[in-house]
Order: C-alpha cells, then sequence, then structure tokens
C-alpha cells in the first residue's frame, strides 16, 4: 500500500509512452497517439515553415512569377503616368482630334476650349495663396523684364522666321503673326505651378500681358508682317473677351478660396489633384484645335508640314535661351541667383515669356479675312507650334522635378 501511495504522489508519469496532453482542449488528438505502441511514435511537425525563397520565387532557379512581374509593371506604368501626367494628356488630346474630329468639332461649336481656360483661371485662383501675391510684387523686376520680352522683344524673332520659303508660304506668314502674339492664356500658368515657381508672378505678366496685347499686335503685324500696310484689329472686342476669359474666372476663384476657408485648405490639401484637373483643361485645346484642322492637316504635304513644325520647334527653343540667358544676367546683377524667391520667379518668367498664344492668334487671323492667305494654312502650322511648346515645356519641367526631388533625398540622407 505504501508503495502504491508513493506511486500516485510522484509527480513523475511512470508510464512514459503515455503523455498527458499539453493542452486541455486537444485530448481527441492526443488519445490517438495514447494507442501508439512506444516504438512507433509519429514524428512531430514544426509549428513553423520557414520559406526558403520570397513569395514571388518560384522553384529553386529564383526566377520571379507571372504574377509578380505583372503587378510590378503596373505599378512603373502608374508611376510613369503619374509623373508625366500633362504630356501624356496632351498627346492623348491630340490622338482623339486625329481619331475622331467629330467630338472635337462639336466641343469647337459649343464654345467647350472657353469653358476649359475658364476653368483654369478658375483653379489658379482657388490655389493662390495670399502670400504668394506678396511674393509676386517682390519679383516685379523679372516681372517687368517678362512683360517687356512677350511685348516688346520676342516680336522681333518673326523678321528671322519669315526669311524661310516654303510652299504654301501661308505656313511662314501663319508663324511669323504667332511671334507677335502675347503669351498663352493658361498653360504658362499651369507649367509654373507644376514646376513649383511662382504662380502669382505668372498670373500677373500673362493677364497684364494680352490685355497689353491688344494695344501691340496691330502694330508688330503691320511693322513685321505686313511690310507697313495697316490692318486693322477689333480691339475692344478682343479686350473684353480676354476680360471675361482671364479676369473674371481668377477673381472668382481666389474670392471662394477667402470665402469658405475650409475648401481653401481641401484645396492646399489635394494641390495634386487640382494641377491634374489644370493638366485636363489644358489638353481640351489641342484636342479641338487638332479636330477642327484635321482634314487641313491631311491636305498638305507632309515634309512641307515637318518643316513648318521643325521651324516652330526653331522658335520656341530660341525663345527659351534668349529668356532663360536675360534672366541670367538680371538675377546675376541683382547678386540673388541662388535664392529660392529667384529662382521660382525665374521660373515663371521663363515659361510664360517663351510661349505664344493660340486662341488670340485665331481670333486675329479670322478678323484678317484672307488678307495674309488662307485663313486655315495660316493658323495650322501654329496649331503644331503650340504643342510643341507645351511639351518641350512640360519636358523641361519634368526634369526640373526629377532633380529637385533628386536633391532633397540627397538632403535628408546627409541630414
Amino acid at each position: 500500500m505504501a508503495t502504491i501511495a508513493s506511486m500516485l504522489a510522484s509527480t513523475r508519469n511512470p508510464f512514459p509512452c503515455f503523455r498527458e496532453p499539453l493542452y486541455p482542449g486537444s485530448r481527441s488528438v492526443v488519445f490517438r497517439r495514447y494507442l501508439e505502441p512506444c516504438g512507433r511514435r509519429t514524428p512531430t511537425i514544426p509549428r513553423f515553415i520557414r520559406a526558403c525563397q520570397p513569395p514571388d520565387k518560384v522553384g529553386g532557379e529564383g526566377g520571379v512569377s507571372a504574377s509578380a512581374k505583372s503587378f510590378h509593371f503596373g505599378n512603373e506604368l502608374l508611376s510613369f503616368a503619374s509623373d508625366n501626367f500633362l504630356p501624356l494628356a496632351l498627346v492623348t488630346g491630340v490622338g482623339m482630334g486625329f481619331a475622331n474630329p467629330t467630338l472635337g468639332c462639336l466641343a469647337d461649336k459649343y464654345s467647350l476650349s472657353k469653358f476649359s481656360t475658364c476653368g483654369i483661371f478658375i483653379i489658379s485662383g482657388l490655389t493662390l495663396r495670399t502670400e504668394a501675391i506678396g511674393a509676386a510684387v517682390k519679383g516685379w523686376p523679372l516681372g517687368i523684364f517678362g512683360l517687356a520680352s512677350i511685348l516688346l522683344l520676342t516680336p522681333s524673332f518673326s523678321r528671322l522666321v519669315m526669311l524661310f520659303q516654303l510652299q504654301p508660304q501661308e505656313l511662314v506668314t501663319g508663324l511669323g503673326i504667332f511671334c507677335c502674339m502675347p503669351t498663352t492664356l493658361s498653360s504658362g500658368v499651369a507649367l509654373t505651378h507644376l514646376a513649383g515657381g511662382n504662380s502669382a508672378l505668372a498670373l500677373a505678366v500673362t493677364v497684364a500681358s494680352n490685355l497689353l496685347g491688344i494695344l501691340t499686335i496691330p502694330f508688330w503685324v503691320s511693322r513685321y508682317i505686313a511690310g507697313g500696310v495697316g490692318v486693322s484689329f477689333p480691339t475692344d472686342q478682343l479686350f473684353r473677351s480676354l476680360i471675361v476669359t482671364l479676369l473674371v474666372p481668377l477673381i472668382i476663384g481666389k474670392v471662394i478660396r477667402e470665402s469658405f476657408k475650409g475648401f481653401a485648405n481641401f484645396v492646399d490639401n489635394n494641390r495634386k489633384l487640382f494641377s491634374r484637373m489644370n493638366a485636363i483643361c489644358l489638353s481640351l485645346v489641342p484636342w479641338i484645335q487638332v479636330s477642327r484642322s484635321r482634314s487641313l492637316l491631311l491636305s498638305v504635304e507632309p515634309k512641307v508640314f515637318l518643316a513648318a513644325i521643325g521651324i516652330g520647334i526653331l522658335l520656341h527653343l530660341s525663345l527659351l535661351a534668349f529668356n532663360a540667358l536675360s534672366i541670367r544676367i538680371l538675377s546675376g546683377l541683382s547678386g540673388d541667383y541662388n535664392s529660392k524667391n529667384s529662382k521660382g520667379n525665374g521660373t515663371a518668367v521663363l515659361l510664360v515669356a517663351s510661349q505664344k498664344t493660340l486662341p488670340v492668334m485665331v481670333a486675329v487671323v479670322e478678323q484678317l479675312r484672307g488678307a495674309f492667305g488662307e485663313p486655315g494654312l495660316l493658323v495650322l502650322p501654329c496649331v503644331a507650334a503650340h504643342l510643341n511648346q507645351i511639351m518641350i515645356d512640360s519636358i523641361l519641367v519634368n526634369v526640373w522635378l526629377r532633380k529637385s526631388n533628386a536633391s532633397s533625398s540627397t538632403d535628408v540622407k546627409t541630414a
């Protein structure tokens, strides 16, 4: 009896083959083990299985699965589209105009381009901070140069353009008239905003140059294109149109921003979204213009039209070089070239002063009533020049943004 009592009191299991279950709820599983002989115990299964290779690898050779490849490609494609949204939007607009001009012509019939331009300036007013206006006032020296470049200096480039000889000659004459125009109504401001430049200064130069350009256009066209022959322009009509298209939407957007602080915070927190809305509105202009001119584009001999495109590209590159050199000299004289404000002002003036507007040029050609040739042929090379200047400048903006992001990441790593 004492022996049995001592065995029951012992904490050790006298039958090592019949072990107690580790967990109370697992008796049904453990009972199967109780019935196994001691010599035939099943090996225990490890609780964790560690993979030898990453989940996107298959086989022992380290190959990448098809799903992982497609996922990686999709991410790269979305990243590329996000980084190059504006050029892709413009190319899409041109492609849609060539593929199916019906919708573009219908949009032109209902003046959708005017609404898109108004939309761009409403968005510009919504995103215009009050402190940015003060920065624009501080950048007045470069702003004055921008106005002088647009209204007084760059129209003389039309003399160089008129030296080229093409058949039909209206292609060259149209580009000459294009040189005498003020800056673009929307793309310069949109690109300045994307590049992180002084958007307020770009807005001020855009509005002022287009309003004052109504007075300078007749003089330069008569001097450089018509050989001194007087040409009448609908000055009052153009002035009213620009007031309604540029100034009023800008004021509306700014009033909405100042009236609703919650909405202003929403705009500031979603500036990338509003920049893309700006780009979509901007892409409507080439879509409509290509749709209108598609039949005329196809009627021109390809090599002649390519030559006109080359002249337009050369013109824009010349304007960029001239303005960049002038801005660098002026900033160097002021001793403020490397400051952040100076770079923002220089970016704004460079983009705005190097572009020429297409809608005002079309309005001017329509009022000439065939005085310089076929209106469609006059406008045709300017449509291509308008697209090219936006494409070239958008590429420049993307390069600047990548360099800025690279330098920012380098500074963070250094810190």
